[in-house]
């Protein structure tokens, strides 16, 4: 397999470090301290044509790979934007791409160019508060009433939840109980979100906190049979056409991520001076940033490789889920030793790594935990028994 960007790619590269250079490491941690929404970064990403990157371009999108998709996700969060960059426009990978694939023609021409140009804002609405990772078992259920459904429930975690337009919603429409597979009787809708309807609760986080997280309660919010996105009780298999690629976008961000800590933490130690000689003299301090260098390569190679097989049509379940664990996992280490290479000022927000701690946390525990990553890796790699 052959790696390395194509002359396309590369102009696409230089122009997200382009629009990126015009926002320096203040203006993230500005927004994040004060949780603002980066909407002089978003703007310019739309203006660049990145939140329809991977639609076909018969619908108004720049028809690009997953690997493509990766690398600019990768380019923001290296420039030092982190999550809080990075989250700007990753839903935009997955809200349009279920319209573009599963939607009619009336659907697309409707939903499509707002939500691409910027006019819309889209938030997914996926999580119950009781059911956690196991979507199957999601319980809130949309009742058909003439020619719309009507929701009540709740949800949680849908980003910039309390300013979306929009809501990507996947519902119950039949009862558990009476389907014969847990994964059916789930529907998916694309549908406004009327706030006559719908209250939400700001959830107090850890990080990323230019990307505000919600709880949404829904009260009979009616749905209108047309915003309905495919077959009835198909839903979640419309959803997991974009788990592999969630996974290898998250992947890409937990690496540039973490390099843009390893590149803070290894100037600060050519720079820093203690006992009349460079910090990064001691191999104490080298060892455990040259350690992270080699692990994050190595994860990045799997991101890479799980990208290339999905755009290849092949399976790639086994690697985008190793690449997600990889990635998170040697993000979060090559973070921690950023701080610890800074000593106490890395502890402080003066100097950005704690941010970049605080984000790779997330790359760690999103889209699915490291010892679910572990079962499907034992499970379906290694042929061993089901444990839960």
């Amino acid at each position: 397999m052959d790696f390395s960007y194509n002359p396309e790619q590369l102009e696409i590269k230089r122009t997200v470090e382009s629009i990126c250079s015009k926002f320096d490491l203040d203006y993230w941690r500005k927004c994040d301290s004060e949780e603002l929404f980066p909407e002089e970064f978003f703007q310019q990403m739309v203006k660049g044509g990145f939140t329809a990157l991977t639609l076909p371009e018969e619908q108004g999108g720049s028809g690009q790979s997953i690997a493509t998709a990766a690398m600019v996700m990768q380019t923001i969060a290296e420039s030092g934007a982190g999550m809080n960059g990075a989250s700007t426009v990753h839903s935009y990978v997955f809200i349009p791409k279920a319209i573009a694939v599963h939607g009619t023609v009336e659907q697309r021409e409707r939903m499509l160019p707002p939500l691409i140009s910027g006019k819309e804002r889209a938030c997914l609405a996926i999580t119950e508060p009781d059911a956690g990772i196991d979507t199957t078992r999601l319980r809130y259920r949309a009742v058909k009433s003439g020619r719309k459904y009507v929701f009540t429930g709740e949800k949680v975690w849908p980003t910039m939840g309390s300013v979306a337009d929009r809501v990507l919603l996947i519902a119950r429409t039949t009862s558990i109980e009476d389907c014969k597979r847990p994964i059916d009787g789930l529907s998916l809708f694309y549908t406004k979100l009327d706030r006559k309807y719908v209250e939400t609760r700001k959830i107090a986080k850890l990080g990323r906190n230019a990307m505000e997280s919600c709880q949404l309660h829904f009260d009979g919010m009616p749905i209108p049979e047309e915003d309905r996105i495919g077959e009835e009780g198909k839903g979640l298999y419309y959803l997991f056409d974009g788990l592999n690629p969630e996974r290898i976008m998250v992947a890409a961000e937990a690496i540039g991520l973490s390099r843009a800590a390893l590149r803070y933490a290894t100037n600060y130690a050519r720079e820093r001076v203690v006992f009349n000689r460079s910090i990064g003299m001691n191999q104490g301090v080298q060892h455990p940033l040259a350690d992270s260098w080699m692990k994050l390569e190595s994860a990045n190679l799997m991101m890479q490789k799980a990208a290339t097989l999905y755009d290849a049509g092949e399976p790639c379940g086994a690697e985008a889920n190793a690449a997600k664990y990889l990635c998170g996992e040697a993000a979060y280490e090559a973070c921690s030793r950023a701080v610890m290479t800074y000593g106490g000022y890395g502890y402080a927000k003066e100097f950005h790594v704690e941010r970049f701690l605080r984000e790779s946390l997330l790359t760690r525990i999103v889209p699915v935990s490291p010892n679910l990553v572990l079962c499907y890796i034992a499970e379906r790699v290694l042929e061993l028994p089901k444990s839960y």
